[in-house]
């Protein structure tokens, strides 16, 4: 169920509509948990099948890492971490082993080729990570002690609401569980802070209807072997472009999932701010995809050790984390690149700093050659998310170089940079905002922005697809 269709409209005001009734206030975590199994098993009922599973096993493990016997809370989290690794190797990545151990034509490889890969998968498996160390640290972390009700009915339903809540849960922000679990609590229509619902809202869909989908009319170009018939300048525009989409097409869909979240009680964490200003990878990485980064960084680079054992060590675990977190995104080798570039972007940023810049502020001149590399080179990055076959991304590489003399066709590329403008705009105020002491004497034109892309989502929205990050 896509977030800009009638269906989900329909879900949205239906569930609202009873969900702040005085008679529901005591029922309003079943009401949002039953709204969230209707959102999720639309498409495909079987689905939940698998969903509730992941959930019972989240339930259980959670459960006994805090209320089994001491000496077995350690082997309870240790299953539940590796059960929930294992139900997202074998959905996700079941395709790419088989096809390196077996004949994909045949038996075991026909089989794992075959798996169906369930939406949204990479996010609830997270998420229940995330709930069986969190209940493992609250034997240290005080706050962390209230995550897992003594009532195993209350864990349950706390535990599918959190995992559930359909405004995050194809496509995030991926929760933890000591973020969210807290704010569970009964909710009053005289809290919804209407301001903030509406300005994320429409600023999502404003970035997904009008500029994602009109964009993405033009970046279908980069599939092989389209690509081949174009130009150098065409090519190199549709990158762009791709990188103008997959940012509005993503973040587009945080803000109307917190948005959403907001109209029914919910804080969901900022998921986006303003990558695309980054002068470094390591920026880059605090401002894009932020609960994956966060995540990672918290479940994965930590606990291996994060920097503290050693500068060797330190580059490793950095390194790997990004290897890692390129493949959650994807069962194709192609993500796996992703995640090696901007691992070894970010080791070989921290040598150079370490060796050359490490007791020297950065200059405006220094941060503007910053800007423009740390972003040329993630939009070209984003050419294996678009094509995840390595040997079209060399082709494309190549006709970049090749294409010079073929005509060039300058309605893709006006069409490209004019929708791109909106983006570009976008973080050119959050600077203006964040540089200009002034700024605030200007705090008239955001609602006469927010009416202007009110109209443009009305009049001017592209062709409706899904969103890109729904595959992972």
């Amino acid at each position: 169920m896509l977030f800009n269709s009638f269906e989900f409209a329909l879900l949205v005001i239906a569930s609202l509509a009873v969900y702040y009734l005085p008679v529901a206030r005591k029922i309003q975590v079943h009401l949002l948990i039953i709204a969230s199994l209707v959102f999720y098993g639309y498409s495909n009922p079987k689905l939940l099948a698998l969903f509730l599973s992941s959930v019972v096993i989240n339930v259980t493990t959670s459960y006994l890492v805090v209320y089994a016997r001491a000496d077995r809370q350690k082997l309870y989290a240790i299953i539940g971490v590796v059960v929930n690794l294992l139900i997202l190797i074998f959905f996700k990545y079941g395709s790419l082993v088989g096809g390196l151990l077996f004949d994909v034509n045949h038996g075991a490889g026909a089989f794992l080729a075959n798996i169906p890969l369930p939406i949204g998968i990479s996010f609830f498996t997270f998420e229940g990570i995330s709930l069986v160390v969190d209940a493992y640290k609250g034997r240290d972390i005080p706050q962390y002690r209230s995550l897992v009700a003594r009532s195993i009915t209350k864990h349950a339903l706390n535990t599918t609401f959190f995992v559930a809540f359909f405004p995050h849960l194809i496509a995030g922000p991926i929760l933890k569980a000591h973020d969210f679990i807290p704010q569970i609590s009964e909710k009053l229509l005289s809290r919804i802070d209407w301001e903030y619902c509406y300005r994320k809202l429409v600023t999502g869909y404003f970035l997904k209807m009008v500029i994602a989908d009109q964009i993405s009319q033009h970046t279908f170009w980069i599939r092989y072997p389209f690509f081949e018939a174009h130009s150098s300048l065409v090519l190199i525009t549709l990158l762009f472009g791709f990188s103008m989409q997959i940012f509005a097409d993503f973040a587009g869909y945080s803000l109307i999932a917190q948005g959403i979240a907001g109209l029914f009680g919910y804080k969901l964490m900022e998921n986006f701010n303003f990558p695309y200003i980054s002068t470094s990878f390591s920026e880059f990485w605090r401002r894009w995809h932020i609960s994956l980064s966060s995540f990672l960084k918290e479940y994965l680079y930590i606990p291996l050790g994060g920097n503290r054992k050693g500068e060797f060590r330190t580059y490793f675990n950095l390194f790997i984390t990004m290897v890692l977190g390129g493949l959650w995104h994807g069962a194709a080798w192609s993500y796996a690149v992703w995640g090696t570039f901007h691992g070894l972007a970010l080791v070989a940023e921290r040598l150079i700093i370490q060796a050359t810049f490490k007791d020297k502020k950065a200059g405006i001149v220094r941060k503007l050659i910053g800007g423009c590399i740390v972003f040329s080179l993630v939009t070209l990055a984003w050419l294996l998310f678009k094509l995840t076959d390595i040997q079209h991304v060399y082709k494309y590489l190549v006709a970049i170089i090749n294409n010079q003399s073929k005509d060039t066709s300058f309605k893709i590329i006006v069409y490209i940079l004019i929708y791109s403008i909106p983006v570009v705009v976008y973080h050119g105020i959050y600077l203006i905002k964040s540089h200009y002491s002034k700024a605030h004497r200007f705090g008239w034109a955001e609602p006469l922005a927010l009416a202007i892309m009110l109209f443009m989502i009305v009049t001017n929205t592209g062709i409706g697809g899904d969103f890109i990050y729904f595959q992972f």
